[in-house]
Parts: C-alpha cells; sequence; structure tokens
C-alpha cells in the first residue's frame, strides 16, 4: 500500500538508527524524501541512493541553513507534506561537569532545531490541508533520568511544542503529533555516552528491546490518511516500559 505516494516527506537527523528507519518506512509508503544530518553524508548518500532521496547537509540549530535546505528541498519537489523532527543529541553525562553551553547546545538540536524546521516547513505544509509534523520524543522526558537533565527538558519541551502548534496549525489542516520511543536498540556513537542507566534498569512487558522499525511505523501512520482526525498527541511506542496516564 502506498498511501503517500505523491507526497513528500523532510527526515531530520536520518542517517542512522531511528532517523533512517523512518525514512525507508516513508519511502515504502511511497513518499519522496528529503534526508538531513548535520555531519554524516556518506550515511545520508548511500541513503539517498536506497530510497531515491535528496541528501542535503544542515545544522538545524542554524536558522539560515535551515531555511536554505527548506528552500532547496521546496524547489527540487514542487512541494513539502510531512515535517519529521528526529535530529537530537542522546547525552548522558554527570550533571557537575554540565556547563550552560553544553545544555545549550543539547536543548539547541533538540528543541530549536524542531522549532527552525517547523517553522521553515510550515508555509508549504499547509498548502495541500494535509500537512504532518511528526516530533520523536524521549521516554526519559516522561519518566526522569540521571545524568540527563539537558535531554530530558528538551525533549519535555517537545511536548509542549507539539500541543502548541497543533492548536496553530489545525485551521490549516495541519497535524501535529509526538512519537515518543522507549527502549530501542539502536547503535550509539562515542559522543552519545553509554547506555544510561534508566535504560538498563527498565524491563518492557513485552520482553524485548524495540526496533527502530516500530517508531518508523507509528510514524508512517501519524502521517498517513488514516490519522488525520489525530493532532496534538503524545504516542508511547516502548512495548509498555512506562504507561503513560
Amino acid at each position: 500500500m502506498k498511501e503517500l505516494e505523491g507526497r513528500v516527506a523532510l527526515v531530520t537527523g536520518a542517517g542512522r538508527n531511528i532517523g533512517r528507519a523512518i525514512a525507508l518506512e516513508l519511502a515504502a509508503a511511497g513518499a519522496g524524501l528529503v534526508l538531513n544530518a548535520r555531519t554524516s553524508i556518506e550515511e545520508l548518500e548511500a541513503l539517498a541512493a536506497e530510497t531515491g532521496g535528496l541528501a542535503l547537509l544542515a545544522d538545524v540549530t542554524d536558522e539560515a541553513a535551515v531555511a536554505r535546505m527548506v528552500a532547496h528541498a521546496h524547489a527540487r519537489f514542487g512541494r513539502l507534506d510531512i515535517l519529521v523532527n528526529n535530529a537530537a543529541l542522546r547525552a548522558v553525562e554527570p550533571l557537575a561537569q554540565i556547563s550552560l553551553q553544553r545544555w545549550r547546545e543539547i536543548s539547541g538540536v533538540i528543541l530549536d532545531g524542531a522549532w527552525n524546521c517547523s517553522k521553515a516547513c510550515i508555509p508549504f505544509l499547509g498548502k495541500g490541508g494535509a500537512g504532518s509534523i511528526i516530533n520523536i520524543g524521549g521516554m526519559s522526558a516522561h519518566t526522569g533520568a540521571a545524568g540527563r537533565p539537558h535531554v530530558v527538558a528538551a525533549k519535555a519541551g517537545l511536548v509542549g511544542l507539539t500541543r502548541a502548534l497543533a492548536h496553530d496549525l489545525a485551521a490549516q489542516g495541519v497535524t501535529v503529533n509526538c512519537v515518543v520511543p522507549g527502549l530501542i536498540d539502536t547503535q550509539r556513537t562515542q559522543s552519545s555516552g553509554a547506555l544510561s542507566a534508566h535504560h538498563q534498569k527498565r524491563e518492557t512487558l513485552l520482553g524485548r528491546r524495540g526496533r527502530p522499525q516500530d517508531i518508523a511505523a507509528a510514524v508512517r501512520f501519524l502521517a498517513g490518511p488514516g490519522a488525520r482526525y489525530i493532532t496534538g498527541q503524545t504516542l508511547h511506542v516502548n512495548g509498555g516500559a512506562f504507561l503513560s496516564p
């Protein structure tokens, strides 16, 4: 089923793990792809070759760079229907070592980046009357976690941004939702640190860790025609590791 045939999606942080899985799933649904990362051009170009997408490097914290990326994407495809704000830094570090600069670096990518991309895409998302913004949250924003105050605060901010934009964009026919992964098996880089104790200690009701494809399936649903009456919501995809109220 190609329910997204003819539509175009921009996925930030698309080079690996959850972002890559989301891109592959949206391509399987028929969407054209704009693939973003900050530095991993080899991974991005390989994914673009696999999906027929357009690979564009841009720092999502740079408002002007984001504007150029979105303009380039629109010039290439002539439309933009779906935005997936997935770019993030997954730091775990001692509280005493987190400087204000580091706080701003983490929150800048997660929260400012989502705002910059949303603001740049909004004029195009509303044109078709069925646009979608999907923010990728984090379970620790709802449970708390040690060594991650910057990540927890920024991911919690994404939930607030989701609700605010859902109000502002409803009249344009743009839905805005947040998918919250929990206990997902991904490849971790040196900069993202070791698996946090928060994740090591938790178990799922389903008895397994999730896969990036599990998150991608939720994103595909929220971007598709079957989710047009869903907006402002937070969808937890965690195998029962956390039961939201």
